[in-house]
């Protein structure tokens, strides 16, 4: 786990392995799994179907302002820049 990862870990529903740092968002009809992935310094999203084992890879333009500001939140409160979420890939 490297220190940035640890902080997110800190954070309330973040898990870190390694490089990477996981959280899940449930909203009221969808749900989210969101990464941050410190070598590369970038955020995906992935939203979670029905089932939830199957996740598929979205833009961010098409994630919930109030979820997308939460994670740069998130980050801010980790010591991660939250510039860093709206990196394109």
């Amino acid at each position: 786990m490297t220190d940035r990862t640890a902080d997110l870990d800190a954070l309330d529903g973040w898990h870190a392995e390694g490089y990477a740092a996981r959280v899940h968002y449930r909203g009221a009809d969808d749900h989210y799994s969101i990464e941050f992935y410190d070598l590369s310094e970038c955020v995906l999203y992935w939203k979670v179907k029905g089932d939830g084992e199957t996740a598929v890879p979205v833009g961010r333009e098409t994630v919930p302002d109030p979820l997308r500001e939460r994670i740069r939140n998130d980050l801010e409160t980790a010591g991660i820049d939250p510039e860093v979420e709206r990196r394109s890939l």
